[in-house]
């Protein structure tokens, strides 16, 4: 399985769109936990929907199950928690959801998915966290983040 990773954030439009198409992007799986937000422009929830659906021919999904609580990301993002300590919590959160059977019910017959947030780049990004737990989970999982 090829799986992809991208932030919106720092790209315009045709960057954005020209990477999912030029690396052959199936699924865009928006891991998000808000994704209306006015902030997110051309990544707006419905909007991204329909861009990718109509324009680039690539499925779209919003599935929250890969998000941080809204505690955990606003601790994070006024300082309360350092990235080591979002990345703990991350995954404690992620094990009582039981994400590793998630993984393989939902995403093991796919191929050439792409898991999107906003971060420009996946160091401090829970999308690579999520991606680690996708090669751990499924065979054969090559990541690419754009």
């Amino acid at each position: 399985m090829k799986l992809y990773t991208i932030g919106f954030t720092q790209k315009n439009a045709r960057k954005f769109f020209n990477l999912l198409r030029d690396n052959n992007v199936k699924t865009v799986v928006d891991i998000r936990l808000n994704n209306t937000s006015q902030l997110a422009a051309f990544a707006k929830g419905e909007d991204l929907k329909f861009f990718l659906t109509e324009f680039c021919n690539i499925d779209y999904i919003h599935d929250t199950i890969f998000a941080p609580t809204e505690v955990l990301l606003k601790d994070y993002k006024n300082k309360k928690v350092s990235w080591l300590d979002y990345e703990k919590e991350f995954d404690r959160i992620m094990e009582k959801r039981n994400i590793e059977s998630y993984i393989a019910k939902n995403y093991a017959d796919k191929d050439s998915i792409c898991l999107l947030c906003s971060e420009a780049l996946p160091n401090q990004c829970h999308r690579r966290l999520v991606a680690e737990m996708f090669k751990k989970t499924l065979d054969e999982v090559q990541i690419m983040h754009l």
